[in-house]
């Protein structure tokens, strides 16, 4: 992502109170592609919200008589091998395909804008260390870490949402280091040093809330990734475990059925989980062309 080179905050004087950026407030821009990725991910939030009130049925309420049925009144979706009801489980499976990447990004995002504003406020040692580390975990691709998290604390959503939490945390890390080196140097951050306010006061009342929109951006984009990652993983049976509805894991289970001639099962989670990461991946964009326009 390019820093922009908008025109810096006021300075602090007496005459005149410090003047901050304001980016939130004003509407995202972005077109209908963004009013259609914000209609989609409310809509999945109500979903997860909701499912006990939306579901038709029982998720995990087994009928082998109805084993691999296909769409009805009983079952819209169909039903899996065990005769669970499809529509129910990719309901109820809203719930951790978006709880586990909401704690990766999380996790990722007061990780990487700790480091990345720490590496930008002090530099020296302090960065080269710090950019040193982040190369480190760089070097480890998510979905091993995982893996071997998974190996000492075994499989569950916690153990896999810690360790993409981790991988992640570069991406959130550099962004944030690139940004606040650029905000670091402005006026209005000098004219406060020189009136005596901490580190601490500056970084977390005034430099962060103005780098707020660009780590909002790339967490929206690391969103979809993480959603891809932890349904990647539950399908290869190290996060979600059965009989826990999940998206990812629902693909898993289904594979056979696509040969037995009822493919509902694995397609609707797959399809829906293709929705979402396009919908965070347009309102990441989205977030990121308003901030290009706005600073212009």
């Amino acid at each position: 992502m390019s820093i922009p080179a908008g025109n810096p905050a006021g300075p602090l004087a007496d005459a005149a109170p410090l003047v901050r950026r304001r980016w939130i407030p004003r509407p995202v821009g972005g077109g209908p592609l963004v009013v259609f990725s914000v209609a989609v991910l409310t809509v999945l939030v109500v979903v997860a919200v909701f499912a006990p009130w939306l579901s038709p049925q029982d998720p995990d309420a087994v009928s082998l008589s109805d084993s691999l049925a296909g769409p009805s009144a009983a079952h819209p979706l169909g039903a899996d091998q065990a005769g669970r009801d499809v529509l129910s489980r990719l309901i109820w499976g809203a719930r951790t395909s978006l709880l586990g990447p909401l704690g990766v990004v999380t996790g990722a995002t007061v990780l990487g804008v700790a480091v990345g504003v720490v590496a930008a406020w002090y530099g020296g040692w302090i960065d080269a260390a710090l950019s040193r580390v982040i190369e480190v975990i760089f070097s480890f691709p998510g979905v091993l870490l995982a893996i071997l998290l998974v190996a000492v604390l075994g499989a569950g959503l916690d153990s896999t949402v810690l360790a993409l939490a981790v991988a992640y945390t570069p991406y959130m890390a550099r962004m944030t280091r690139s940004v606040a080196l650029s905000e670091r140097h402005r006026p209005y951050i000098r004219s406060l040093e020189i009136q005596g306010f901490s580190a601490w006061g500056i970084t977390t009342r005034h430099l962060i809330p103005n780098i707020a929109p660009f780590v909002l951006a790339q967490a929206s984009l690391c969103f979809g990734y993480a959603m891809i990652d932890l349904a990647g993983l539950s399908f290869l049976g190290f996060s979600v475990q059965p009989p826990q509805a999940d998206w990812g894991a629902m693909i898993s289970e289904g594979q056979s059925a696509l040969l037995q001639g009822a493919p509902l099962s694995a397609l609707a989670p797959g399809a829906v989980i293709v929705i979402a990461v396009v919908a965070f991946s347009l309102l990441g964009e989205g977030i990121a062309d308003h901030i290009r326009k706005a600073d212009r």
